[in-house]
């Protein structure tokens, strides 16, 4: 028997008042004890760098090539073969339940499945969706709305990770990763046309690509603008007018250039923020484009740290024109008469400048670049298809001889099967290795060791994407109470198998400090917990074998609207933490439109059937926050109906 208590100590982890729950349960042993895990000191840790490529293979007809081996590919790099250290098929679809099926030595199997075999549960693809609405006018910025929606509703699988995220920051606290269609059709709907003018106000108006030719060269587009200037003001020189054109080519390359750098930085620090994440990210970079070739800013330096990140990151990016068809009008607006056509020569690549930068970094990262449609979904389709299956290469780089900014070319041949093309980043820039992180002793005093705790609760539960050191699962369910409204139960389970039991006050036991905050829409904390759960074992050899899970709840009382709650834990002994978050959506039920409350799942265990005499006597049904239940238990499910009324026909 595994004794459990929990308690409150005093917290340095919120400025606002804590509510605090103290709860006494014991819990019996209900299935075979599979061998321990080994202890801690048997982990012996290496600090290695290894560099992922994803790999796509098609045959002649376009469709992916399964069934290849290691032994099919050979991988270069600066034209040396490197070993292939790990090998895989990745598809969308992959076992989620590894990492506990792994810890608890055992296999779940389903009824269609033979002894040995998984069930596969569909574990999603991660997808970002990054606007650069920096770049983008009224006419691409519904595109773009529409081509996500589309996604949304019709391409979006039960358990794919989904973020939309622009290069101005307007959607705020809504972009980060989600499950859920309704915070992300609340983020799209922040999504608002913000003017930025890449043409200045004189005459006749200059653009940036016509800035660009004429930073260059005193080319056939300068002498137009030398000879409009002077037309417009009589009596200046050819040399005033001169050094009006190239001040306002200058000042004009050096707000966008500004601007550019802006929408990069904002991509690389999305792709470099995703590395801890597991497999393949895909990035959808929706732009009307624009000019990476401008002396006034390092865009182009910038583009060499994306494609770098992407590969540390296992990032591959698909680039969107969001203008779609365009006639090839240029930045002039006709606002001058040009009958001599110098303006039209001049600007005729504009279109294709503009796209350089997102044409290079899909090349370079192994997606592509869709461009030339009216409807992106049309685009959308085929990249979400090739992108759910690839196979995943890792090797180790020569750090020895790594020099900062150099290009490593990647390469990647099917050996034995002519005919076939393959699809990948083309190479990475070096960079210097990460320097590992050394273990953070435990404070003596309470005092201090109170503050560490809530130190690490704190940053666990700041983390952009959950920590999954301590694998935790969360269950979010609302209903209404009478007279204090909208009731938010937040239940937190944690593995047993990932808690240490060991001496502590004369005892064996197992402590876990566990803290949740409640943001709403906007990133405003709304409520808190913190709680310190303690499980006593019998003696250190069943505290060493425990495999039961330890579920905590917390009721919180909140007004109606969209929140995010996080939760973290952390073991006291081993040191892991781990979190999750989860959102919902709390009605407002002034409103007097029929609304239901969270659908409630849970299960009565044969022991409970078999306990119950009177068959009128509802015995007890457990909810599970991972909704993972026996196979040989009866489900139930319970929900609330509110502001219903009768029929008339009724």
């Amino acid at each position: 028997m595994i004794a459990r208590s929990s308690f409150s100590w005093h917290t340095y982890l919120f400025a606002m008042t804590c509510v605090f729950v103290s709860t006494l349960s014991v819990f019996a042993q209900e299935t075979p004890q599979p061998p321990p895990p080994k202890r801690p000191d048997d982990v012996i840790r290496v600090f290695t760098e290894l560099v992922q490529t994803d790999v796509m293979v098609f045959d002649k007809q376009g469709k992916f090539v399964n069934g290849l081996t290691r032994d099919n590919f050979e991988l270069r790099v600066d034209g040396k073969v490197k070993p292939i250290h790990s090998f895989e098929l990745i598809t969308a679809g992959s076992n989620e339940e590894a990492q506990l099926a792994a810890a608890r030595g055992s296999t779940f199997v389903g009824p269609t499945t033979g002894p040995t075999k998984t069930v596969p549960l569909d574990r999603g693809r991660t997808v970002f969706f990054y606007i650069d609405d920096f770049h983008m006018d009224l006419g691409g910025l519904h595109a773009t709305k529409k081509v996500i929606n589309t996604f949304i509703e019709k391409y979006m699988g039960q358990n794919d990770q989904v973020a939309i995220a622009s290069s101005t920051g307007q959607i705020g606290f809504l972009q980060q990763l989600t499950t859920e269609r309704t915070v992300l059709k609340a983020a799209l709907s922040r999504l608002n046309f913000r003017s930025y003018s890449f043409e200045d106000n004189d005459q006749p108006p200059m653009g940036v690509y016509a800035a660009l030719i004429i930073d260059r060269s005193e080319s056939e587009l300068y002498e137009f603008y030398v000879a409009e200037t002077i037309r417009q003001n009589p009596g200046m020189s050819r040399d005033q007018a001169g050094a009006i054109v190239h001040q306002r080519a200058s000042t004009l390359l050096q707000q966008s250039g500004a601007i550019t750098m802006n929408t990069l930085i904002g991509l690389e620090r999305l792709i470099r923020g995703v590395k801890d994440l597991p497999g393949r990210k895909v990035v959808f970079f929706l732009s009307d484009g624009f000019h990476v070739q401008n002396k006034r800013s390092d865009a182009m330096g910038k583009m060499r740290d994306i494609t770098s990140a992407a590969a540390r990151s296992g990032v591959i990016i698909y680039s969107m024109d969001s203008r779609g068809l365009e006639a090839p009008d240029g930045e002039f607006r006709g606002q001058t008469f040009d009958p001599s056509g110098v303006f039209a020569r001049g600007m005729a690549g504009e279109r294709a400048s503009s796209q350089d930068g997102l044409h290079g970094l899909a090349a370079d990262t192994g997606g592509r670049f869709i461009t030339n449609t009216n409807d992106l979904a049309q685009g959308l389709t085929p990249a979400i298809k090739e992108t759910s299956v690839y196979y995943l290469l890792a090797w180790k780089p020569d750090t020895d001889n790594q020099k900062g900014g150099r290009f490593r070319n990647i390469q990647v041949n099917i050996v034995g099967r002519p005919g076939l093309s393959v699809r990948m980043r083309k190479g990475y820039f070096d960079s210097a290795p990460e320097t590992p992180k050394t273990a953070v002793k435990p404070a003596a005093t309470p005092a201090d060791e109170a503050k560490l705790i809530a130190t690490k609760l704190r940053e666990t539960l700041n983390t952009a994407y959950p920590q999954t050191e301590l694998p935790l699962s969360l269950g979010i369910n609302y209903y209404d109470m009478s007279g204090k409204g909208a009731i938010l139960l937040t239940s937190v389970q944690i593995p047993g198998e990932f808690i240490v039991f060991g001496p502590r006050n004369d005892k064996t036991q197992a402590v876990v400090d566990v803290a949740g905050v409640y943001f709403d829409d906007k990133g405003v904390p709304k409520a808190d917990f913190v709680e310190r759960l303690v499980s006593t074992a019998p003696s250190e050899e069943e505290g060493k074998n425990y495999r039961g899970d330890i579920t905590y709840t917390y009721p919180a009382i909140l007004a109606p609207g969209l929140y995010q709650v996080r939760v973290a834990a952390r073991d006291d002994k081993s040191g892991r933490s781990g979190s999750v978050h989860g959102w919902i959506e709390i009605p407002d039920l002034t409103k007097s439109q029929l609304t239901m409350s969270s659908l409630l799942v849970g299960e009565r265990t044969p022991a409970a059937l078999q306990n119950v005499s009177n068959q009128n006597v509802l015995g007890p049904v457990y909810l599970s926050p991972n909704h993972r239940f026996r196979r040989e238990s009866n489900m139930r499910f319970l929900i609330f109906a509110y502001n219903a009324t009768p029929s008339q026909t009724d």
